[in-house]
């Protein structure tokens, strides 16, 4: 997105509160990758459109995500896994902070193992949010796509990666590998039979897949 259309965008967003704020600084001081303003506003209306009971996030960080999805939809259930024992922590205190445990479970665990366990258990979800490693991207679709209810859907956050993805021949030594990752999930995710898939140039880029 052009720099001078992005200010634009932003300065139109909606107003938030104090506690959005600070979890943004927090975020920005601990060197902590959270969604960008712009394309969590764009999941937030795609949850009051949708208004889903049940959401799956795979990657928790300090739970602003997840905080955010339930200020969209308060009548909702949110479940979301992180494996760092920082994050896990962070998050559980910022959930509590906003007394919102009864509504947000976080499970702390590695999401490949944590999201069988959830297959196993019969949860179901109306909305799946994958914002963890994304070289795994490929597998946690696989391994959640099937605890997605009927006519749900699956967004995945950072498609783009800045942009490389576009790129040709990207040559980058430190993303190489992971733009090729990334370029291959993509691939894979818009051939997918049961889904239909669009990517939006929004943020990292953000893809939202629809169940057939």
């Amino acid at each position: 997105m052009d720099k001078q259309v992005k200010t634009y965008v932003e300065s139109h967003l909606p107003i938030v509160d104090k506690w959005v704020v600070e979890m943004e600084d927090q975020a920005k001081k601990g060197h902590i990758p959270i969604m960008d303003p712009i394309g969590m506003n764009f999941l937030l209306q795609l949850i009051r459109l949708n208004k889903p009971q049940q959401i799956l996030e795979i990657g928790t960080a300090i739970g602003y995500s997840a905080l955010r999805m339930l200020e969209a939809n308060p009548n909702g259930q949110i479940v979301t896994i992180e494996r760092d024992d920082v994050r896990y922590n962070q998050a559980i205190e910022n959930i509590n902070r906003q007394k919102k445990h009864n509504s947000i479970k976080v499970i702390h665990g590695d999401a490949l193992e944590e999201i069988s366990k959830l297959n196993e258990n019969g949860d179901r979800f109306d909305c799946i949010f994958i914002d963890a490693a994304k070289g795994q991207y490929q597998r946690f679709f696989e391994l959640a796509s099937p605890l997605l209810t009927n006519n749900g859907f699956i967004v995945t956050d950072n498609v783009l990666f800045r942009g490389y993805v576009a790129e040709d021949n990207f040559e980058h030594p430190r993303y190489k590998k992971m733009v090729e990752k990334i370029k291959t999930f993509n691939n894979w995710l818009h051939n997918h039979p049961d889904y239909v898939t669009t990517i939006f140039p929004i943020g990292d880029g953000v893809a939202v897949s629809y169940k057939k």
